[in-house]
């Protein structure tokens, strides 16, 4: 196989789907901010504007490449949702 075949083959170098690194980056980012921003009893003001930030960040990803989401990309989205609150209510 030629080497430009691979490369043309392997879009964004390695086919990951954009919904998959935003569900990866929601959970590195709840996280991280819930490692640093909370308590066992109090959650910092912080906290919620990174949670925010990461809000803005998802709606505009989503709605700038809404096209590329399909229903499954939707749905595992949807489902990841719920399991971040249940990260932040339990670590």
């Amino acid at each position: 196989m030629i080497t430009d075949e691979v490369f043309k083959r392997r879009r964004r170098h390695n086919n990951t789907p954009l919904s998959i690194l935003l569900i990866i980056a929601n959970f590195v980012v709840v996280s991280a901010a819930d490692t640093l921003f909370s308590n066992h009893h109090h959650l910092h003001w912080f906290f919620w504007v990174v949670i925010g930030c990461l809000a803005v960040y998802n709606f505009f990803t989503i709605r700038k490449n809404y096209e590329i989401f399909n229903k499954v990309d939707k749905i595992a989205y949807l489902i990841s949702i719920p399991v971040l609150i249940l990260l932040v209510c339990f670590l």
